[in-house]
């Protein structure tokens, strides 16, 4: 099944060029004033561990395990996938800066799989964005936030003021959607990962809660 991980990714690079990347647009929506200069994604924020059951879906190949996310510093968090049978797939610390990676099963160490999660996990946990426009719609306030060619639209929930959805893009494309799940501004119950320039989906669904408020 790991084999079928790497080879998978190695096949959605080679299809990038022949799937559609439609420039990313707001629907819907009204332009407002905004009194604060950043918002925040504080769900990897807690100093306790976040357990999720994690699920991967890479074409027709679908791949699960318990991940494990651990805030070490305001800056840094440990990143661990085991399988389901308990076995160390790849341990990394990562920040918007550095990457170390602590250990990669040898059926995974392998740059396109790296990469993909470096990238993926370093826009997850990204937890300050500075503010360049906003906008509100029905149910939801909608921050945009750019640096150089990259753009995170941040959709809140204007009843609880919870994060929902992240959509990132480069060069006004959409490449990656984070939906959550949450009741807490600490944790998100689930998250969906979705490429949009990749048949690629994570999905990672709670096991422990943090305690903390």
């Amino acid at each position: 099944m790991l084999r079928f991980l790497r080879l998978s990714l190695v096949y959605s690079l080679m299809s990038i060029g022949v799937l559609s990347c439609k420039s990313y647009q707001l629907t819907d929506v009204q332009p407002i004033s905004e009194s604060k200069k950043t918002v925040e994604n504080l769900y990897f924020s807690s100093a306790e561990d976040y357990v999720y059951k994690c699920q991967m879906d890479i074409y027709k190949n679908h791949v699960s395990g318990i991940l494990i996310i651990k805030k070490l510093s305001e800056t840094t968090h440990r990143v661990a996938l085991t399988s389901d049978f308990g076995n160390k797939l790849i341990d990394f610390e990562i920040s918007q800066d550095d990457f170390k990676l602590n250990y990669v099963l040898p059926d995974l160490d392998k740059k396109v799989v790296i990469n993909f999660l470096k990238n993926d996990f370093r826009e997850l946990l990204k937890k300050q964005y500075p503010i360049h426009e906003s906008f509100e719609k029905k149910d939801a306030r909608i921050y945009l936030s750019k640096n150089n060619h990259k753009g995170y639209y941040l959709f809140f929930d204007k009843e609880s003021g919870l994060l929902k959805k992240i959509i990132y893009t480069r060069n006004n494309k959409e490449k990656i959607d984070f939906t959550f799940e949450a009741k807490k501004h600490i944790f998100a119950d689930s998250l969906n990962l979705q490429h949009k320039d990749f048949r690629i989906n994570i999905k990672l669904v709670q096991i422990t809660e943090t305690e903390s408020d």
